[in-house]
C-alpha cells in the first residue's frame, strides 16, 4: 500500500522501448502503457521529474558472460531503443540508457536525481523481474523510498512479475496501482 510520496518524488520508467515490447507478455501492454502515460502526464503536472529509461546492452561485458541462458543476438534492430509513442515525453524529461538490468549502474541517474532533491522513486515498466527489480535494488541501496506502480508494470513471465510483487518488492519499498500513486501526488 501507498501511505505517502516524498515531496521530492521522481517517475522512473523502465524499457519502454520498442525492441523490449515486442513479444508476447504476462499483462496486455496497452493497459500497462496507458497507465504509464497517466503517471508521467501526472508527474508532468505536478512539476515533478520525470526518467525516461531505455536499454542497450550492445557490447556491455556482462554479455560476454557465461550464463545457461541464451543471449539475444548482438546485432539489435535499428529501432530497438526507441521509446514507443505511448509514452509521452518532454525534451525536459531525464533520458537515460543503461546497459545492464540496473538504471542506476554505470549512468548518470544517481547524479541526476541529487541535482534535483529527489529522495523518492515512482517505479513502473518492462520487464518486472529484470529492469524494473535491478533498478529498485539499487535505488533501495542507495536509499531512496520506493513506490512501484504495479498496473503500469509486466514480465514475460506471470510468475516472475508475480515473484517479484509479492516477495521481492515489499523489502524495499510500498505498492500500489497507478490511481493511487496519482492520489498520494496530489
Amino acid at each position: 500500500m501507498i501511505t505517502e510520496l516524498d515531496q521530492q518524488t521522481a517517475l522512473v520508467l523502465i524499457d519502454l522501448q520498442k525492441g523490449i515490447l515486442a513479444g508476447d507478455k504476462a499483462h496486455p501492454l496497452e493497459d500497462v502503457l496507458k497507465n504509464a502515460a497517466a503517471l508521467v502526464d501526472g508527474f508532468h503536472k505536478a512539476g515533478r521529474p520525470v526518467v525516461i529509461v531505455n536499454v542497450n546492452p550492445g557490447g556491455a561485458a556482462w554479455t560476454r558472460s557465461r550464463k545457461d541462458a541464451q543471449m539475444p543476438a548482438s546485432k539489435m534492430p535499428d529501432n530497438f531503443t526507441e521509446i514507443v509513442d505511448e509514452v509521452p515525453t518532454r525534451p525536459d524529461d531525464i533520458f537515460v540508457t543503461k546497459h545492464t538490468w540496473n538504471a542506476f549502474f554505470e549512468t548518470e541517474l544517481h547524479n541526476e536525481l541529487q541535482k534535483r532533491n529527489v529522495t523518492g522513486i515512482v517505479l513502473g515498466g518492462v520487464s518486472t523481474s529484470i529492469g524494473v527489480e535491478g533498478t529498485a535494488r539499487a535505488a533501495a541501496e542507495l536509499g531512496y523510498n520506493v513506490s512501484f506502480a504495479t498496473d503500469a508494470m509486466t514480465d514475460r513471465v506471470l510468475e516472475a512479475h508475480h515473484n517479484s510483487l509479492q516477495y521481492i518488492f515489499p523489502r524495499m519499498g510500498e505498492s500500489g496501482t497507478t490511481a493511487d500513486i496519482l492520489n498520494k501526488l496530489k
